[in-house]
């Protein structure tokens, strides 16, 4: 075959080749426009909207009465009188319990001998310095005489006065026996029985615990050091307990302690709530689940925080994890990528750049950014529409010839 010849055989081939690939290319774009889905078919969406937002953060915690006073006594005895018991309202000064008396009023009556012994020695040596004084007037006796008879005179009234506080010590003893509650109050706890023998030799032993006002409680919580900086005093909380789930009580921030608590190497806080308990209906011991209301914005544009979250597969990745206001993490030390969501145009999802404000957990406000009230933005996509992880596209091939 002459070259011109093989020149135009090729030529024709390869045009061929061309033509056959046109066809196909137009070919598969025509079937992919008469079945691609349409986007209620691949993607969830939800609706962008103006509403109210209230940012919380989250802590357990413990109700515990204001005013919790440990009675305990200074002596010790063995019970012999009990008169209160669990849940009973005492007043101020009301006599408790009482411990047996025999051995401090032993002790009283031994000090009170004490005593009139050494005022009876402190007499006579008053009057043996008195007829000291006399003699040595009348220079019968020498100054050295005198001076024995006036130190033995002083030395008597020392005796005297440790007799008497020894004294004052065992009648206040005596006194200790009777255990009376020195706040007004309810008892919430009882820690003795009548024939128990109580120690008060190293440190005093608690008989009683008595909440001063029922009516008033407080509830000590751990908030966690990464939310410790958005609580200040006098926020509200609300809270609820398992004893009455369905009911929701509010408090107030009463004090952020400053001292950190370290368990397992997880830093809290103690942030104290009062609480109103007129009804008395919470409980000392009872677990309250706070949400502290940290920051509140009205009339405001939400978005969807599983938007911010959402990625269509055929972008390629993963979406980063959006913190708490909305915003993308990023490496350490750089600056926070601007969180996109997926905007419904036409048949197709667009990105849109936005930039974000607090957030409550499923809603975060939108600060600035394209977004409208009543764009529909992607929030999920459907399983039929996902490809299998780790699946590659299958390249389209032509037959050469």
């Amino acid at each position: 075959m002459k070259p011109a010849s093989r020149t135009s055989a090729w030529l024709w081939r390869a045009g061929m080749a061309l033509a056959l690939l046109a066809a196909a290319w137009a070919g598969w774009t025509a079937w992919t426009k008469r079945t691609e889905k349409p986007l209620e078919a691949r993607y969830q969406f939800e609706e962008v909207s103006f509403g109210d937002i209230t940012q919380t953060v989250t802590a357990n915690g413990t109700v515990n009465p204001v005013g919790l006073v440990n009675v305990g006594t200074q002596v010790s005895g063995t019970v012999t009188r009990l008169l209160v018991d669990f849940n009973d309202e005492v007043k101020a000064g009301q006599v408790l319990l009482e411990l047996d008396p025999t051995t401090t009023q032993a002790a009283v009556e031994q000090s009170s001998g004490e005593l009139a012994s050494a005022q009876a020695t402190l007499r006579l040596t008053q009057a043996e310095e008195a007829r000291m004084r006399e003699l040595f007037a009348q220079e019968y006796v020498s100054r050295q005489d005198l001076e024995r008879a006036i130190q033995a005179r002083e030395a008597a009234q020392a005796q005297v006065q440790v007799a008497r506080g020894k004294l004052q010590r065992d009648r206040a003893n005596l006194g200790f026996t009777v255990i009376r509650s020195p706040v007004a109050g309810v008892v919430v706890s009882r820690e003795v029985d009548v024939g128990q023998t109580v120690a008060a030799s190293f440190q005093t032993p608690t008989l009683f615990k008595i909440a001063r006002d029922l009516s008033r409680m407080q509830i000590d919580s751990n908030v966690a050091e990464a939310d410790i900086g958005k609580v200040r005093m006098g926020q509200s909380v609300r809270f609820t307990v398992d004893a009455f789930p369905e009911r929701r009580f509010e408090g107030k921030v009463q004090q952020i302690r400053l001292a950190p608590i370290t368990e397992q190497n997880v830093v809290t806080y103690n942030v104290v709530v009062e609480v109103a308990n007129l009804d008395q209906t919470l409980m000392p011991g009872m677990t309250a689940y706070l949400n502290i209301v940290t920051d509140r914005r009205d009339n405001v544009l939400l978005v969807p925080n599983a938007a911010l979250r959402f990625k269509p597969s055929d972008a390629g990745g993963r979406a980063e994890r959006p913190n708490a206001g909305g915003a993308a993490r990023t490496a350490r030390g750089s600056a926070p990528a601007k969180p996109k969501v997926y905007v419904a145009r036409g048949n197709t999802i667009e990105p849109v750049e936005i930039a974000v404000g607090i957030s409550d957990g499923r809603f975060s406000v939108v600060t600035a950014g394209a977004l409208q009230r009543g764009d529909r933005v992607a929030v999920e996509e459907l399983q039929a529409q996902r490809k299998p992880a780790g699946a590659a596209p299958q390249p389209f091939r032509f037959r050469t010839f």
